[in-house]
């Protein structure tokens, strides 16, 4: 008989004990196992959210990691705003003169490409304006360009995929500059569906609601990012919203406020079509600087805009409910840039934090720095732990089987009386103690991963991280061997023990 059996048929006598040792032990392995499974998964969405369409952020001075939370994981509360002439210093004159034959605005925007022009041609910038909340998910104000330009995935190669509908567009005869699209994780919590509109809340998820709503136009499918977790809504819609337009001083020759502005390019349009309907002749009134023109039964009213440029505009068919923001009204709150060359983005980096108002920052290195000051502490808490978890088990093991001693110290003569060597004698009670080692590490294992499979999906809900049984972390293999170790040495004292039982005394007692 081979002395891993005669340790198995020591194991398999006292039963109950050694069922309550192994089940003690299997369960603190399991807590080492999930413990070191949560790490494995918080390390996985920190990489996924490393892995970003952009590399760069740029925003109001400030914290650079404030920086990254707010326009990234959507986190934290923005530092400050820009002023959307910072974002138009990324495009390129057509752009910018489109902007303010749009919008209206300084026409000197309109003669030169943005200062950062050049550095950005192929690549793209996109920008970010955020405050509002649905539910307790961040609403995120942004173009088209973001589902269309950004990729995702471990390799940034994915589009955005919907498990319904579309990408918001820049303006839709349906839902006008109200569309929305929102991730997964917000569509699941919040229950809503294609079609459904919804009402964010000004600066706090208690804040007072807007009365302008967004049709959802679109659910993303998950993508394990924290673009999962926002509702991104039309950019001009965010701009529509009460407190959204940043007050702005009107010229001091003006004697009317823009409210005023408007009104008078209200009453110029009405006199203008009474005048049309009785005489046959449309005029404009001489002592209005607004000019207002009505196409295809709708009104379009811009501060600073020429007839002809309104012309232009017509095929928006914009709502005569609502008037753009002009430019010296508009904010973003950060801008996501992709440089079309890599090589310029050091360079254009400088060049922005030289500057007294913005700040560039590279998201992958702020994540990395995340990743340093929270991640890495963890592992250490985490293994010390596990480190702690197994020593106890293995003074369980050393307890179980000192005090099954004195029941088996006449066993233990009789073999020492039939032949048994000392080293014999010692190696069965080794054998033991790892044979209840080996158990309760893999019985830990199953029960830790049968845990987490159980609460996979709230897993890749909250986290985009998708769970399996076998799913592992590169710690767990260290679990077995850290258990045999701590077994062995658990079992010296009882096998120094057997070495030293007397034959004589225990044969005749």
């Amino acid at each position: 008989m081979s002395l891993i059996h005669i340790a198995w048929r020591n194991f398999c006598h006292r039963a109950l004990s050694s069922f309550l040792t192994t089940f003690s032990l299997a369960l603190g392995v399991g807590l080492v196992v999930l413990v070191l499974s949560v790490y494995g998964v918080i390390s996985e969405a920190f990489t996924r959210n490393a892995s970003v369409g952009y590399n760069l952020v740029v925003g109001p001075k400030g914290s650079p990691l404030q920086l990254t939370l707010n326009s990234v994981f959507y986190l934290s509360q923005p530092i400050e705003n820009l002023p959307y002439t910072e974002y138009m210093e990324f495009l390129p004159q057509a752009e910018r003169a489109t902007m303010v034959s749009r919008f209206g605005g300084d026409p000197e925007l309109a003669k030169r490409d943005g200062r950062y022009a050049p550095f950005v041609a192929g690549g793209f910038a996109i920008p970010l304006a955020l405050g509002d909340y649905f539910g307790e998910f961040r609403v995120v104000g942004t173009t088209p360009a973001f589902f269309k330009e950004l990729k995702h995935g471990p390799n940034v190669d994915e589009d955005f995929t919907f498990r319904s509908g579309r990408a918001l567009q820049d303006f839709s005869t349906e839902n006008g500059y109200f569309e929305a699209v929102v991730g997964a994780r917000v569509a699941k919590q919040m229950n809503v569906t294609l079609g459904e509109k919804f009402y964010p809340t000004h600066g706090d998820p208690t804040g007072h609601g807007h009365e302008l709503g967004f049709t959802i136009v679109g659910i993303l499918d998950p993508t394990g990012t924290p673009n999962d977790r926002a509702a991104f809504v039309n950019l001009e819609g965010f701009y529509l919203m009460d407190g959204h337009a940043k007050p702005v001083e009107t010229d001091a020759e003006s004697d009317n406020d823009s409210e005023d502005v408007l009104d008078e390019a209200i009453d110029a349009e009405e006199a203008s079509d009474a005048e049309e309907a009785n005489e046959g002749q449309p005029e404009s009134d001489p002592n209005t600087n607004t000019e207002a023109s009505a196409n295809n039964g709708v009104r379009l009213i811009q501060s600073d805009i020429t007839p002809e440029q309104a012309n232009n505009l017509t095929d928006e068919k914009q709502s005569d409910e609502y008037r753009l923001l002009s430019i010296p009204e508009r904010e973003v709150t950060s801008v996501l840039i992709r440089n079309g060359n890599i090589m310029f983005a050091p360079g254009m980096q400088n060049a922005i934090n030289e500057g007294i108002r913005s700040q560039a920052v590279a998201p992958i290195g702020e994540i990395n720095k995340l990743m340093n000051l929270i991640v890495g502490p963890l592992l250490t808490a985490l293994l010390a732990i596990t480190v702690i978890t197994c020593a106890v088990a293995a003074v369980g093991i050393l307890v179980s089987i000192y005090n099954s001693m004195n029941d088996r110290r006449k066993d233990i003569a009789v073999m020492r009386a039939l032949g048994a060597r000392r080293t014999t004698v010692t190696a069965i009670i080794v054998f033991e103690s790892f044979q209840v080692a080996l158990i309760g590490t893999i019985l830990g294992w199953i029960l830790a991963h049968a845990a987490i499979v159980m609460y996979s999906g709230q897993i890749e809900d909250q986290t985009g991280v998708q769970v399996g049984f076998f799913t592992t972390s590169n710690y767990e293999i260290l679990v077995l061997p850290l258990v045999l170790a701590l077994a062995l040495i658990a079992a010296l004292l009882p096998a120094w023990s057997a070495y030293r039982t007397d034959v004589g005394s225990n044969l005749s007692a």
